[in-house]
């Protein structure tokens, strides 16, 4: 009897010090496992998004080559503070955006118009098959402030949302489209809202010369951005 109970004390107090042994590593890293697993859920959680567009996903431009073609997508902020928006392209020297960019305030919307010069085909390729794509990025702003293309630099790219990556689909526009009857009655929409801007006093926002040529007037707002950054 007195051998079992020595043995059995004796694997009790082995028992012990394997248990405390497992238990260490455990106490030493619950804060970073903890943060770990926070960064984890939230790259797992979906992207809240700032703006709602219209159309969704695509970009839809009438099949002319050799002509500068016109899309339109409606952009508006469904959040609950003011928001900025900027376009980026990868064909940056055959199309531009107006505005390339914005800040909207809570339910305020904008439709934004699209340009794009239509090459020739090449090795008669199919248009809809050119993988020319629209990125919109949209980024939470604090009280009123003016739209500048810096708002979007480096040191805040933590706090930039991309909203959409736009394909661009082209349509013949001789065949009877919803998507292109869309694009048509935006278009007018816009410029109706162009001519209202004209009417009223010097406002906010790029003028207009003419069809495809945007005066810069960003430089003034840049550099009051700049100084208001720096002070």
């Amino acid at each position: 009897m007195a051998i079992g109970e020595e043995r059995q004390e004796s694997e009790s107090q082995s028992e012990g010090k394997v248990w405390n042994l497992l238990k260490l590593p455990f106490r030493h890293s619950t804060a970073s496992t903890s943060n770990s697993l926070s960064s984890l859920a939230r790259s797992l959680l979906p992207t809240r998004r700032r703006l709602k567009l219209d159309p969704s996903n695509k970009l839809y431009f009438p099949y002319e080559p050799g002509k500068q073609a016109k899309s339109a997508i409606r952009i508006k902020n469904t959040s609950k503070s003011n928001v900025a928006f900027k376009f980026q392209t990868n064909a940056p020297k055959s199309c531009f955006m107006r505005p390339p960019g914005g800040v909207l305030t809570p339910g305020e919307s904008v439709i934004a118009i699209v340009f794009k010069f239509v090459e020739h085909p090449q090795n008669n390729e199919k248009p809809e098959k050119t993988g020319l794509k629209f990125k919109i990025m949209s980024m939470k702003v604090k009280g009123s402030i003016d739209y500048v293309p810096e708002m979007f630099g480096e040191l805040k790219k933590d706090q930039v949302t991309v909203e959409q990556i736009l394909q661009v689909v082209f349509l013949d526009p001789e065949r009877s489209s919803p998507a292109l009857e869309k694009v048509r009655l935006q278009l007018a929409e816009a410029n109706a809202a162009a001519e209202a801007r004209k009417r009223a006093p010097e406002d906010s926002g790029p003028k207009i010369l003419g069809e495809g040529l945007v005066i810069d007037e960003w430089k003034e707002r840049r550099e009051r951005y700049l100084a208001k950054q720096n002070g």
